[in-house]
């Protein structure tokens, strides 16, 4: 089931009664609107004067809902995530933690692979030579040993933006659109983790000692072009700041169509099959993640 995402930028008094969230505005406290708790999937709030219940929030959380904190800056800060959200997470943590260096190893080049992939496609889709990067797709090595993924993103992001573009967190426009779209991103992967009884925590390549979610991090790789084409797209228009109308269409990403091999699913909804297809790895019961090709 596709669930909603809400997004608060002004100030709002948010409740929960009958199984519902009630959303009140300071303005006008009387006048009130309700959304079931079970469709709803994403919760950003971003305005500090946003007041939410504990009982909503837990109400939120049993309900597998990512809620996204935002800090003085307005940019996501913290994240709350259900710690059981998974009939069988003991048994699904225990395979993950015991997952062996080759599985490890054979999983990451399946990640890069699809990331290149997709790159690609989208490089091609917006009339870009995305036949630069079929080389380095082809020829990933176990554990991308030869780091084919950053000889990729060198002409990736040249093709994409321009040789004057340089791909960093706290660099010129577009970074800080790129910046709130993974974020976003990374919150939705984290959540699908959850729900599939596995551990952001404890990741496959992406390992700092100061990130929490290093498994989310590692899983989104290959759905990063699906918030680059939203981008691309916001930047052509002339966006080059977080306005209002930037952050939505970002969050609207989690409902873009993805392409598996059989079905078509929002990017929500795909983000539990490659999660599910993850743990199944773990598991021994499957060989490869599945992921989406972009169109």
């Amino acid at each position: 089931m596709l669930k909603r995402a809400l997004f608060f930028s002004t100030p709002h008094c948010l409740s929960l009664r009958n199984g519902q969230m009630v959303i009140r505005t300071r303005e006008t406290p009387d006048a009130q609107k309700s959304v079931p708790v079970e469709d709803i999937g994403f919760v950003v709030l971003e305005h500090q004067q946003t007041s939410v219940t504990l009982p909503l929030l837990n109400a939120l959380s049993d309900n597998n809902a990512a809620v996204i904190f935002c800090g003085d800056n307005r940019m996501p800060n913290a994240m709350l995530l259900n710690l059981d959200s998974n009939t069988t997470q003991g048994e699904s943590y225990r395979d993950q933690i015991e997952a062996s260096e080759p599985l490890k190893k054979g999983i990451w080049k399946q990640i890069v692979e699809a990331k290149i992939r997709n790159q690609a496609a989208l490089l091609n889709k917006l009339g870009r030579d995305g036949n630069k990067l079929k080389p380095h797709y082809m020829n990933v090595r176990s554990a991308d040993a030869d780091n084919r993924e950053g000889i990729a993103a060198r002409i990736y992001w040249t093709e994409l933006f321009g040789p004057g573009f340089i791909r960093s967190r706290e660099g010129l426009p577009p970074n800080p659109l790129l910046n709130y779209g993974y974020t976003i991103l990374r919150a939705a992967v984290a959540r699908a983790l959850m729900g599939s009884g596995l551990l952001p925590a404890f990741g496959i390549f992406h390992r700092n000692r100061y990130n929490c979610f290093p498994l989310a991090d590692d899983l989104m790789e290959p759905y990063r072009p699906y918030v680059d084409e939203r981008v691309y797209d916001l930047y052509g228009q002339g966006h080059r700041h977080l306005t209002q109308e930037a952050k939505s269409e970002l969050l609207r990403v989690l409902f873009t169509d993805t392409r598996f091999d059989k079905v078509v699913r929002p990017l929500d909804i795909g983000l539990t099959i490659t999660s599910a297809s993850l743990a199944g790895c773990f598991a021994g019961t499957r060989k490869k993640i599945s992921y989406p090709l972009l169109e």
